[in-house]
């Protein structure tokens, strides 16, 4: 987590949750270099080059992972991505209604977590934050900046029950 000034908080996925997602191919990987090294093994130059391959995509999906940013202004959720092709996703903060955390088994004993954000956003209806430390309590954070800017804008929620 980085605080740029006052107003915009950046998060950064974790490191961790690449290897989280990426076990069984780093794994996969990993064996196929080393029964490829063998001596006398018979599709050692077979098994080298899909290692390559592999390692190269890991490598993207390494690259890919650190490249995401969350910029948590005080009007605007900000989502920045992708290695080749930059995008960014926007979203008004008071259009946000609801929050959701999830953690798999392995996020929990990592101490990182998941955490979704739905909006009434007609182009980012859904904006999913992974890889956020669990010491840091996000929701909390957004929730309060939400609720400034509903009141600062006037912006009421009718509810039908």
């Amino acid at each position: 987590m980085r605080q740029e000034d006052n107003s915009i908080i950046t998060l950064c996925p974790s490191i961790g949750q690449f290897f989280i997602n990426e076990l069984p191919l780093l794994l996969l990987c990993v064996a196929m270099l080393l029964i490829g090294g063998l001596p006398g093994c018979a599709y050692s130059t077979l098994l080298l080059v899909f290692s390559l391959l592999f390692s190269l995509c890991l490598l993207y999906r390494f690259i890919y992972l650190r490249s995401i940013r969350y910029h948590i202004g005080s009007e605007q959720l900000i989502c920045e991505h992708g290695v080749f092709q930059r995008s960014v996703n926007y979203m008004e903060l008071y259009r946000v209604v609801d929050f959701a955390e999830h953690q798999t088994l392995i996020q929990q004993l990592c101490g990182l977590k998941s955490v979704t954000v739905l909006s009434m956003d007609r182009t980012t209806p859904k904006l999913e934050m992974t890889c956020i430390s669990n010491s840091y309590d996000v929701v909390s954070v957004i929730r309060t900046r939400v609720e400034t800017n509903k009141r600062r804008k006037g912006v009421y929620e009718i509810t039908n029950r």
